[in-house]
C-alpha cells in the first residue's frame, strides 16, 4: 500500500513539473516572438516609424479635439454658474408688498439668492453711469422700477430648467417683466453638441483609416514572408503560432503610435494655449488650457495599442490562413 502511495505522489510531481513546463515554455515563446517582432521592426526603421507616425497623429486630431471640448465645457459650466434673472416689478406696488414678494422669493427652493435694487437706487445709480443728471431732475416721478435680481439654484441653471423658473416667476402679480437671457447659452450648448458629434465621427473615421492602414502593412509584411510561412506549416507549425509576432508588431506600432499621440497633442496643445491665454485676459479671465489628465492619457494609449492589434488580427486572420504549403 505504502508503495502504491509513494507511485501516486510521485506521479503528481511529475504531472506538476510537466504542466508548470509547459507553463513556462508557453510564456517563453510568447516573448521571444514580442522581441523578435520588435527587431523586426528594428531592421527597417525608416518604414516602420512611417506607419506608427501615421497611427500616432492620425490621433492627435481627435484627442485635440477632446480636449478642447473638456475645456469649451468648463467654459460653459463658467458662464452657467452666473446666470441671473431680472424682475421688474409693477410700478403701483408698495414698500411693504415688495419686501413681502422678495421674502416669498428668498424661500423659493428653485432660488439660491436674491438681490433687491430699489427704483431710489436704481435712478441713483443711472445718473451717476448716463451723465443725465440735470435732465433727471426735471422729472417729477421717478420712472424706473423696483428690480429684483434672482439667482437660480444650482439644478435651474440648465437653460431650460431656467426658462421654466422665469416663466414661473412672470406669471407672479406683483412682475410686470421678467428677463433671462438663455439663447446664448441654448446656442453654446448646440455648437458644444455639434464639436462633440463631430469628433466622435472623426475619431471614427480616423480609428477605421489606421486600422486599414496597419492591416495592409501587415500584410504586405505576410507576403513578403509567404515561403517562411508554408515551410513552417510543413514542419508542423499551428496558424496560431504563426500568427503571434504580426500581432505583436500591430501591439508595438499602437504602442509606439500612442506616444507619438501624447508628444504630438502636448505640443499641439502647447502651441494653442498662448493664443487661449491672450483672449482670456482681453475678458479679465484666469483660464487656461487644460490638457490630458494621466486617466486619459492612458486611455488614448490603450485606444491605439487596440487599434493596431485589431488592424494585425484582421490580417493575419485572412492571409495566414490562405497560405498553404504546395
Amino acid at each position: 500500500m505504502s508503495f502504491l502511495f509513494r507511485g501516486r505522489q510521485q506521479g503528481a510531481q511529475q504531472v506538476k513539473i510537466s504542466l508548470g513546463r509547459r507553463f513556462l515554455t508557453f510564456w517563453l515563446h510568447h516573448a521571444q516572438q514580442c522581441i523578435g517582432s520588435l527587431g523586426e521592426l528594428a531592421r527597417y526603421p525608416f518604414a516602420s516609424l512611417m506607419t506608427m507616425a501615421v497611427l500616432g497623429l492620425s490621433l492627435t486630431l481627435p484627442a485635440t479635439l477632446y480636449v478642447i471640448v473638456k475645456n469649451t465645457d468648463a467654459v460653459g459650466a463658467n458662464f452657467q454658474q452666473a446666470s441671473e434673472m431680472t424682475l421688474f416689478l409693477r410700478q403701483d406696488l408698495s414698500e411693504q408688498e415688495v419686501a413681502t414678494f422678495h421674502k416669498r422669493v428668498q424661500v423659493n427652493p428653485a432660488v439660491a439668492s436674491t438681490r433687491l435694487i430699489d427704483k431710489a437706487a436704481g435712478l441713483a445709480d443711472f445718473r451717476q453711469r448716463s451723465g443725465f443728471g440735470e435732465a433727471l431732475d426735471t422729472l417729477e416721478n421717478n420712472p424706473l422700477p423696483d428690480v429684483l435680481i434672482v439667482t437660480p439654484a444650482e439644478s435651474y441653471r440648465h437653460p431650460a430648467a431656467a426658462e421654466q423658473l422665469l416663466q414661473q416667476m412672470q406669471q407672479q402679480r406683483e412682475v410686470d417683466q421678467a428677463r433671462l437671457d438663455v439663447g446664448w447659452l441654448q446656442r453654446f450648448q448646440a455648437i458644444v453638441r455639434l464639436i462633440q458629434d463631430g469628433f466622435l465621427g472623426l475619431a471614427l473615421l480616423l480609428s477605421i483609416a489606421v486600422v486599414l492602414i496597419v492591416g495592409n502593412t501587415i500584410r504586405l509584411n505576410i507576403s513578403s514572408k509567404r515561403d517562411e510561412i508554408a515551410v513552417m506549416k510543413l514542419v508542423g507549425a499551428t496558424d496560431a503560432y504563426i500568427q503571434r509576432p504580426f500581432l505583436y508588431t500591430g501591439l508595438w506600432y499602437g504602442l509606439l503610435g500612442g506616444v507619438i499621440t501624447w508628444i504630438a497633442t502636448g505640443v499641439l496643445l502647447w502651441w494653442l494655449s498662448a493664443a487661449v491665454r491672450d483672449i482670456a485676459e482681453l475678458y479679465d479671465s484666469q483660464f487656461r488650457l487644460t490638457g490630458l489628465n494621466i486617466t486619459e492619457m492612458g486611455v488614448v494609449w490603450g485606444f491605439a495599442i487596440g487599434i493596431g492589434l485589431l488592424g494585425s488580427y484582421l490580417a493575419v486572420r485572412k492571409h495566414v490562413r490562405a497560405i498553404e504549403p504546395q
